[in-house]
């Protein structure tokens, strides 16, 4: 795949090359030669079927696990962040039961490879807050998180980007089903249907940067709701800090500079 530097600017195909455009940049690559009934049909294509068929279920989860935290994913996480959740799912694919091509995506016993997933790699969470703080916690019946941060300096654990003049720390928690390989649809579907790419978000008050924030700041997001959770369906919590400028006594959320990781899990 090649860059079109050209002052020609063209989308779609013409003498088997393909014009695209992604991220505001120009692409060209050849049209592939391979015909798709002969990849859905030919024996030696046989491990290109398995792979499409778990990376179609890897994103089937990951597209889950996104909606889960549909609530603030967008305000906080990146452009790639669709591609880099469906690799995530995809790199557990391995450790599941069954034959290539249908094993199972078992989230709940292979947690620990999320742990730490930033939203947006430009804005790593801890490079932009650190304050020392208790959780989050999950309980073992996985029907609420808490998290606590007491009072601390804004201006040592904070890094604010240009124009913020405060800021909202939150908690989320979004649930995800295993998924499974179902032969009578021949597609990946969860083996829960509840709860599964739902979620929670709880913000705290406006907190102003500069200072100390004057008074520890505490969730505790009641999920009883959605309870009994099954064993097959994992718990997610998020930290998130969300930045705003003040104008004329009115906050307005900033464009970029928000930071969101996944912080524990169940």
């Amino acid at each position: 795949m090649a860059k079109n530097s050209s002052f020609i600017k063209l989308e779609g195909t013409l003498d088997g090359l393909t014009f695209f455009k992604k991220n505001g940049q120009n692409f060209v690559k050849t049209k592939s030669e391979v015909n798709r009934n002969r990849i859905a049909n030919a024996p030696e294509f046989q491990r290109t079927r398995e792979n499409n068929q778990e990376f179609g279920g890897s994103a089937k989860c990951g597209k889950a696990f996104r909606e889960s935290f549909a609530g603030i994913a967008r305000v906080v996480g990146d452009s790639y962040l669709t591609s880099r959740v469906t690799a995530k799912m995809r790199s557990i694919v391995p450790n599941g039961t069954g034959l290539r091509g249908q094993r199972n995506i078992n989230l709940v016993d292979n947690l620990e490879p999320f742990i730490g997933f930033n939203f947006d790699v430009s804005t790593p969470f801890d490079s932009i807050f650190n304050a020392p703080s208790v959780g989050p916690d999950i309980p073992d019946t996985k029907d609420g998180v808490r998290w606590n941060v007491e009072d601390f300096n804004t201006d040592t654990f904070v890094r604010s980007p240009e124009g913020a003049t405060h800021f909202k720390l939150a908690l989320a928690a979004g649930y995800v089903s295993n998924y499974e390989w179902d032969a009578t649809l021949k597609s990946y579907e969860p083996v829960e249907e509840q709860p599964n790419a739902v979620g929670v978000v709880a913000y705290s008050d406006a907190i102003a940067l500069g200072g100390m924030v004057g008074s520890p700041t505490g969730f505790d997001i009641d999920l009883t709701g959605f309870a009994p959770v099954p064993v097959t369906t994992a718990l997610f919590a998020s930290t998130a800090i969300v930045f705003y400028q003040m104008v004329n006594g009115e906050l307005y959320i900033l464009a970029q500079g928000h930071s969101m990781k996944i912080a524990a899990a169940k």
